[in-house]
């Protein structure tokens, strides 16, 4: 079941409230999981259940997504202010440098929260920034396609489309290599999701001024790429090597931009063993 935490963050005209919605499941030390840009945090429902026996699992509905309202006026949705927001997120719930797992924006947002060591490890699936300059235009133009095709789509007709897999084929193949797989709620929930993302254009112009350049040193990273991902291709996750020698590179075959629907085990499988790597332990973290 979904809750919400408020919790205070400063602007250049004062501090503001912010709301996030999150879902917290299972034991241990905490993992906070990560959607991308027009998602919400049921995108990490097939790996739930998995994670949730070694992990204590908070999956976020990020500010402007999901049930969470975009952020009050005097904060944009940027990396400088999603990082100090997430921080503060932590801080609210009591967690310290948990491990983060995001995709696509949120594996952008896991790998800076990585880089300023608010978080004990990173994986990072199909990570946004590893572009070139025409990948990237070509990754925002699908995105607006998507979000104006789920706004200009009637909902009876969504979920009609969803009843099929030929219609969730139509409706989902550009994030989903399996797009079959996702139940017809699953995709009717996500199209509204998109539809209703009030965070999505400023996400999304934000995101133009955005080249992952930096290093995440001393924090275990692995990097996660779909082999059938149409959105932010593969040889993007070289580039990420690139700037992160240290990182793990990692292939899933068969899986698209989202891949825990995909691939659920495997996804899991990088992530906890991430979250297990000795370099992790080193600082315990403390945790509600």
């Amino acid at each position: 079941m979904a809750t919400t935490v408020s919790f205070a963050v400063g602007s250049p005209t004062g501090p503001r409230t912010v709301d996030v919605s999150y879902e917290r499941t299972g034991s241990g030390e905490p993992l906070v999981l990560l959607h991308g840009i027009g998602h919400h945090r049921q995108a990490w429902d097939p790996v739930l259940r998995i994670l949730a026996l070694e992990r204590d699992v908070i999956a976020v509905d990020l500010p402007g997504f999901g049930a969470s309202p975009a952020l009050p006026e005097g904060l944009t949705h940027d990396l400088g202010t999603m990082v100090p927001v997430l921080g503060s997120f932590f801080d609210a719930l009591g967690v310290v440098r948990p491990h983060v797992a995001g995709n696509s924006l949120g594996g952008l947002l896991a790998l800076e929260l990585g880089r300023e060591r608010l978080v004990r490890s990173v994986t990072a699936l199909s990570p946004a920034g590893f572009w070139t300059r025409g990948e990237r235009r070509y990754a925002f133009g699908v995105l607006r396609a998507m979000r104006g095709a789920a706004l200009s789509m009637p909902m009876p007709v969504i979920e009609r489309l969803s009843r099929s897999a030929p219609g969730r084929t139509v409706l989902t193949s550009t994030i989903y290599a399996r797009p079959g797989r996702r139940s017809p709620g699953a995709v009717v929930s996500e199209t509204a999701a998109l539809r209703e993302a009030t965070g999505f254009g400023e996400t999304l112009h934000a995101g133009r001024a955005v080249e992952f350049t930096h290093d995440v040193p001393d924090v275990p990273v692995s990097i996660a790429w779909g082999s059938k991902d149409r959105l932010l291709v593969p040889r993007q996750g070289v580039r990420a090597k690139r700037a992160i020698p240290g990182a793990r590179l990692v292939r899933l075959p068969g899986c698209g931009h989202v891949p825990m629907n995909d691939d659920p085990a495997a996804v899991a499988r990088v992530i906890l063993d991430t979250s297990r790597c000795p370099a992790a332990a080193s600082t315990p973290a403390q945790y509600a």
